[in-house]
This record gives C-alpha cells, structure tokens and sequence, in this order.
C-alpha cells in the first residue's frame, strides 16, 4: 500500500509506524491482512495504482481511480488544517482579507487545495511552502512568519518535540479552523473489492473499541 513519504505522527517512513500506518495496518489485520507500506511522493501516489505498483494507497490526490480499477474505503484518517498564528499577536482570520499583509507558511500545494484563501497571498509573494513542518514550527516561534497553515495534530507534534529537545520556550498559539474538511478527500483506495470491504469492517471494529483514538493519543504523548 503507497502512503506519503514521512509525515509524522502521520507516517514514520523509516519506522513503517504512524497513525495512518498503525490504524489501516490494525483495520486489516481484522480479517488476516498483513499490511506492508511503500513510500511515494504525494503526487506519485495514484500514479504508482494507476500503473499497479501497489495494490492499495492511501488517498488519491484529487484523482478519481474508479475508472482505474479503484474501490473506496471508509476515511481513515481527516487531516484537520488550521491556521496557526502566535496569541500574543492576536491575528482573528475568518475572512480571505484577514490574511492581507501577513506573511504564511503552509505545506506544499496548498494554494491549489484552498485557492479561495491564498490566492491573493500567493500573488503577492506572502505564501511559502516549506514541506520540513519541524521548520515550519521554529519559524513561527521566531516570528519569521505570522501564520503556518497546518493540520493541528502534526503542529502539535512538532511542538511538543521542539519542547522536549529544550530548542525554546514555545509560546501559546491560537488554532483558527476556516474550513471544513471533507473525510472523503483521505480515503484508502483499493484495487480488490474484498480487502476494501474487509478493511471497513476493521475499521468499525477499531473505532467501537476505542483502539482507534489510542492510537491517536498514543502518537500525541511524547
């Protein structure tokens, strides 16, 4: 199964560990699957199932696999983008406008995903996309950036190791959700209809369990 290339506590590439990893490995194992992880560019992803390098992926980018071959499962993980700002600077952003003047780091094709939001930011040279998200955090604490566009669990990550590493005092930060994620967008992708249904049905069993959100926390308590 193709997954994206180290994003923690999402996927620990060197590990084959993560939330991602742990849940849908979990999931399958329910019916006797074995999950083994290969690693791919995000944009490679539906490629590699396009041309049958793998049997499943997680997410398909945007590109509808139907067509191809694809059946899909129920979302296991939403990645949960916020807007990340520094209390102390008091930044309210509800509206595109809010945005002007400031200065935002996000992951890597963001503009494209939230065009509505940065598109005026990336005309005006105000958008950097800087994929290593450990940097990400270190900048906005040295106020280098006045806004990081990240999902909240792999900021909180960062930030809680930044803190164990003794790096700095990390200041207090606002979260500012602007949008609604759809779960649709993170759903596994898979090329046998079987092994789908069978992973749906481990992933109920992991979420009536409670083992789901262990799962999380577990990655959330460093």
């Amino acid at each position: 199964m193709a997954f994206g290339q180290n994003i923690p506590p999402y996927v620990f590439e060197k590990k084959d560990k993560g939330i991602e990893i742990d849940i849908i490995s979990a999931a399958l194992a329910y019916k006797g699957h074995t999950l083994k992880p290969l690693y791919f560019p995000l944009a490679r992803i539906p490629i590699a199932f396009k041309n049958k390098q793998v049997d499943a992926i997680m997410g398909d980018m945007g590109i509808d696999l139907k067509m191809h071959g694809g059946f899909y499962a129920s979302p296991a993980v939403t990645y949960d983008n916020v807007f990340i700002s520094l209390k102390s600077k008091n930044h309210v952003i509800k509206k595109p406008s809010d945005l002007d003047k400031l200065l935002v780091v996000s992951f890597q094709g963001a503009e494209k995903r939230y065009p509505n939001w940065l598109k005026k930011v990336e005309k005006e040279k105000r958008l950097f996309s800087i994929s290593n998200q450990f940097t990400q955090v270190k900048l906005l604490h040295l106020e280098r950036y006045d806004v990081v566009l990240s999902d909240r669990y792999i900021f909180r990550y960062f930030a809680k190791r930044l803190q164990s590493l003794n790096v700095f005092t990390l200041a207090d930060v606002d979260e500012q959700n602007f949008t609604t994620e759809v779960p649709e967008d993170y759903r596994p992708v898979f090329r046998d209809e079987k092994i789908r249904d069978d992973f749906n049905f481990g992933l109920t069993k992991l979420k009536e369990s409670g083992e789901f959100q262990k799962i999380y926390d577990r990655y959330m308590d460093i």
